[in-house]
């Protein structure tokens, strides 16, 4: 399975408090996201407001691709959504 990352800002989601960013899975562009909770509790987010989650993001971006590889790997390339406690199983 080929997984890149394309050099995106994510895009905040306020209703689900997410951030989403995509992955391209053998070619095709597969949805990720991540929640504010896991950037909060495992990238030094310091709030919920959308810079603070970008911006942890974007410190730790290397990480959470990595983990977002390891998940799409396991789930066949379909969408994925890194919680908290993801976090604390892989790490």
């Amino acid at each position: 399975m080929h997984i890149t990352f394309p050099q995106e800002c994510p895009e905040y989601c306020g209703r689900d408090l997410v951030l989403a960013f995509p992955a391209v899975v053998n070619g095709a562009r597969i949805q990720c996201a991540i929640t504010a909770e896991a950037l909060e509790d495992h990238f030094g987010a310091a709030s919920l407001r959308e810079d603070d989650l970008i911006g942890a993001f974007d410190v730790h971006r290397q990480a959470i691709e990595h983990a977002a590889r390891r998940m799409l790997a396991e789930v066949g390339g379909k969408p994925v959504l890194l919680h908290s406690g993801y976090f604390r199983f892989c790490e």
